[in-house]
Parts: structure tokens; C-alpha cells; sequence
């Protein structure tokens, strides 16, 4: 007789589908910072609080519209919740912004904001006008960990990765600063976002996307992936994932078309080759002409800028077929650079040379350079005063707001 099979037996019991939502860190005071959590992780927060469930999903779709639709930050201006719920909050959440310890303008409108982390990290992002747009420059780290030698922020050790809520910080603060609350989808000046900060995103992956997230959500910030663009130096491994789970715009830090050059120049060349970038690029998830791949290439004098280099980068992009497009960055130069910037007619004479072969490829004109905001340029200004001076100041500043 044959046996029957010893099929394991379904085991019996309730499974929960609930979503497990990131352990959430108090601060200091106790209190739990709700900028930057998911719409989950903050209906949780309330539920942790004690808060029933019922009570918790409504709460929690009130403070996701004060906080990213409104841009309020006391829960007393609040007036759709109740005068006894409101204190309740305080107890026990606040809605911060970045500590800013000093703003600066350019001549040409750029600004610039060194900003103060609750652990005491100093980090900054810059905001960029234009006649038809507005660019926020936003930054993924506290330093950078991939020393690219014409860049001076590469020559910043790495502290950190910034949190969710210290990225999304960064567009409030804008925000704040520009006048641009309520939320709407017109007329505002803040109208795009560049990854492009201090750090390397990819680097920052999971912060990165959650962020960007919030920011593109339609019940709050509401900024379209289209209008948002991730910089990378060519972290191969995650730029499928961002391609899929961000989505946003790529640009890629290519700067050389040869082995010996950009391994000088951009270090990570040496783990991820240029081939199995533009591999990459060729597969990013979305690309295509409407949405093609910017290639950031920094002009540096004698060293890329000749006219091989710029046919070989035709090349480059006609053999993986890349939709793309090509930002020439003039060399923003800094106290010890190893560089110098190509000369005008070097700039030209390498863009007349992609543009004939069909490939968009306009010279980028430096902005901010007068306060350390144009490209290249972000190094925290906190390492050039003492730290007792930019105290001072904060002071200063906390004393002229009463």
C-alpha cells in the first residue's frame, strides 16, 4: 500500500498584512520629528502615541496637508484640529527645518544657505533663478566620499548620509524663503530640483528615494518626476533601482572619455569602467528622447578639452545609442585646485564639434561663483570661519528673531 505524502501542514493563524514601518529615532526633547516620514511611517508615529487606529488615518492625512501642502510648522495654526488635540501634538511631534547659520546672495541672484544639522553637521544647497525656472540644488550627504579632483567639495571627508526629513528640509526651507506656501502647481519659483548637493545620491539610496517620494507626492509637494534630476558619478549598481523606483531624471558626472582620464579625475572610474556606465545608461529605466540622459563634462584646460576627446565622446553615445544630451561646465576654480578652466575658444571649438554630430551640448554659464555656490563649488563655509564665529552668528540671529 502506498503511503500518503508528508505534505507540511498550512499553518493556521491570523497573518498581518500590515507593512512594517521604520523604527522612528526621538530626538533629543523625546519628541518625534514627523518631516520626512512616509505617509505610513506617520500615521504609525500617531498609532505608536496611542492614538486608535480610525482617529490616526485621519489625523494623519490633516498633518500631511499642513505640513506639505501648507508649510506650517505649529500645530496651533492648525484649525481643522481640535484645540485640545493640538497641544497633544506638541507633547509629543514637531515639524522642524534645517537650522540655517548663514544665507548669502550672489550677484546674479544665486543664494546660498549653510544650513546646521541637530548633531551639530553643517552641509549646504543653493537656489538657482532663472527667467523661465527656479533650480534647487539639493544635497544628499554631509560630505562626499569620492574625491573627484577638480571638485571641491570632494575634498570634504564624508561625516553622513542625510536623513529623509534633512533632504526634504532642504525644498521646505526653500520654500519658506521664497514665499511659496500655500502649494500650487503654478506660478511659483521653485520649479526644479537637481540632485546635485553635496554627496553622492546613489550613495544615499534608500533616503534618497523616500525622500524624492514626499517631494513628487500629489497631496503635498507635488513636483513632477520630470522635473527632478538625480546626479550620479556612475554608481552602476543603483542606477537601474533609481531608474525604477525614483524615476526621475539622470544626469551622470562623465568629465572624460578615456580610462587614464577619468581615473584621475573621477576615482570611482576605477571600480565602475566607463563602458559599464554607459551600459547603464543605455538600460536606465524611461530614457529616451523626450527624456534623455545629461551628461555633466567639466571643461578642464589641456586635460579633456581637445577635439579627439569631444569626437570620442560622439562616439561614445552614437555606440550605445544613448538619447542624451551634453552640459559643458566651464572649471570653477578654488584656492589649490590642481585645474584651470579651457579657454573660451577651447569651449567653443569642443561644442561646435558634438553639436555638429547632432547631440545637444550648451556651455553652462557658472552662477554663484562670487559665494562658492556654482558647480564644483560647495564646500561647507563652516570650514573657513572658526566655529566660534558661525556660534556667534547663530546667536546673533536667534537674539534678532526675539
Amino acid at each position: 500500500m502506498q503511503t500518503a505524502s508528508a505534505a507540511p501542514m498550512p499553518i493556521p493563524g491570523h497573518i498581518d498584512p500590515v507593512p512594517v514601518p521604520r523604527a522612528l529615532k526621538p530626538r533629543a526633547d523625546g519628541r518625534i520629528d514627523l518631516l520626512g516620514l512616509s505617509k505610513l511611517d506617520l500615521r504609525m508615529a500617531l498609532e505608536t502615541s496611542q492614538l486608535e487606529p480610525k482617529q490616526a488615518k485621519l489625523r494623519a492625512k490633516q498633518l500631511w496637508h499642513w505640513i506639505y501642502n501648507r508649510g506650517v510648522t505649529d500645530f496651533s495654526l492648525m484649525t481643522d484640529i481640535s484645540k485640545t488635540m493640538q497641544p497633544w501634538l506638541a507633547q509629543r511631534f514637531v515639524i522642524s527645518r534645517p537650522e540655517v547659520i548663514e544665507a548669502q546672495v550672489s550677484t546674479d541672484g544665486t543664494r546660498k544657505w549653510l544650513l546646521r544639522s541637530d548633531d551639530g553637521q553643517d552641509y549646504e544647497m543653493v537656489f538657482i533663478p532663472d527667467a523661465d525656472r527656479g533650480t534647487l540644488c539639493v544635497s544628499s550627504q554631509v560630505g562626499c566620499t569620492l574625491n573627484c579632483r577638480f571638485c571641491h567639495t570632494g575634498t570634504m571627508r564624508l561625516v553622513r548620509n542625510l536623513e529623509p526629513g534633512e533632504i526634504v528640509g532642504q525644498v521646505m526651507l526653500a520654500r519658506d524663503a521664497l514665499g511659496e506656501w500655500p502649494s500650487q502647481p503654478d506660478g511659483r519659483m521653485l520649479t526644479n530640483i537637481v540632485m546635485m548637493g553635496m554627496g553622492e545620491p546613489l550613495y544615499n539610496f534608500d533616503n534618497v528615494r523616500d525622500a524624492l517620494r514626499i517631494v513628487m507626492d500629489g497631496d503635498g509637494l507635488a513636483l513632477s518626476k520630470r522635473r527632478i534630476t538625480l546626479s550620479t558619478s556612475g554608481v552602476v549598481p543603483m542606477m537601474e533601482r533609481a531608474g525604477e523606483e525614483i524615476g526621475v531624471n539622470l544626469a551622470v558626472s562623465l568629465h572624460a572619455v578615456t580610462k587614464e582620464v577619468r581615473d584621475e579625475i573621477v576615482p570611482l572610474n576605477r571600480k565602475f569602467g566607463i563602458e559599464e556606465l554607459l551600459q547603464a545608461c543605455a538600460d536606465y529605466p524611461g530614457a529616451n528622447n523626450a527624456r534623455r540622459i545629461t551628461f555633466e563634462y567639466v571643461m578642464l584646460k589641456d586635460k579633456n578639452d581637445s577635439d579627439d576627446d569631444a569626437r570620442e565622446l560622439v562616439r561614445l553615445i552614437k555606440q550605445y545609442k544613448l538619447p542624451a544630451k551634453v552640459n559643458l561646465i566651464p572649471f570653477n576654480p578654488w584656492p589649490g585646485a590642481p585645474y584651470e578652466c579651457s579657454t573660451p575658444e577651447r569651449i567653443r571649438a569642443f561644442q561646435e564639434i558634438v553639436f555638429g554630430a547632432g547631440i545637444s551640448a550648451p556651455a553652462r554659464t557658472p552662477r554663484g561663483r562670487d559665494i562658492d555656490a556654482a558647480c564644483g563649488q560647495l564646500k561647507t563655509a563652516a570650514e573657513k570661519k572658526s566655529r566660534a564665529e558661525l556660534d556667534r552668528l547663530a546667536e546673533e540671529k536667534q537674539a534678532a528673531l526675539g
